[in-house]
């Protein structure tokens, strides 16, 4: 059964182009027009996927992110934006979405985008099932714990609220408790890039996780920077 993908843009020409290539590939495409429409669609269809422009009549690509996150639907998104506004991409991840491109793009990069996301997630259930099989019901950090087989992680008993790609993130940082990870590393592993990309996608995902789990942001006892070489998530230290 093939992979159900939703294209949210204004630009009908982008739209026709997007699609042409994903069913080339594929993929099935549900399209959108406008920001309501899209957030109604993805609501209704729950598409494996959705690729969302920034700049949308009716409501904007991040308050339809927004809003999608705030009812709980965790289906990865792909941003579209035509600014070059580093302010933009950083809000849209920060509400939830997974990854952004910058028009103009070539249909190639989008489909390898869309590829890489989607391999990412089904490594991520077959890293579930394996846990499952394994008989590990989660991965335990301190006060942090982690449930693979329920994309669940839960902090000083209290379940945290993530999006698919900070749990990923979260959930390798845990895989590889006590070991340096390089942006490129955590790039490669949480997006799928086999190419040097852009490595403030990391920093943004795990500035959201520090939030989230530390209890002072400026100095974190769990993700910890090594600084010139990436991130580090261990054990905190008893006081």
């Amino acid at each position: 059964m093939s992979k159900k993908i939703l294209v949210v843009d204004d630009e009908q020409s982008i739209v026709t182009l997007i699609q042409y290539n994903l069913e080339q590939s594929g993929y099935t495409v549900l399209t959108a027009n406008d920001g309501e429409e899209g957030r109604d669609k993805a609501m209704e269809q729950s598409p494996d996927l959705i690729i969302l422009d920034l700049m949308l009549p009716k409501m904007d690509g991040i308050e339809v992110c927004k809003q999608l996150r705030q009812q709980k639907l965790m289906t990865p998104i792909l941003m579209l934006t035509a600014k070059d506004d580093e302010f933009d991409k950083v809000l849209g991840l920060e509400l939830g979405a997974d990854d952004y491109m910058t028009k103009p793009f070539s249909p190639r990069e989008v489909v390898a985008r869309v590829k890489a996301i989607l391999r990412r997630s089904q490594a991520v259930i077959e890293s579930t099932n394996q846990l499952i099989r394994e008989q590990k019901d989660y991965l335990q950090v301190g006060e942090l714990k982690v449930y693979p087989e329920h994309y669940e992680a839960y902090f000083q008993g209290k379940q945290l609220e993530l999006t698919p790609k900070e749990f990923e993130l979260l959930l390798f940082l845990t895989e590889n408790k006590g070991r340096v990870l390089t942006r490129d590393q955590l790039l490669s592993a949480v997006w799928n890039y086999d190419f040097a990309g852009d490595t403030r996608i990391v920093d943004v995902h795990i500035s959201h996780l520090r939030e989230k789990i530390e209890s002072n942001t400026k100095k974190p006892t769990y993700i910890k920077t090594i600084r010139g070489l990436g991130y580090k998530l261990e054990e905190p230290k008893l006081s």
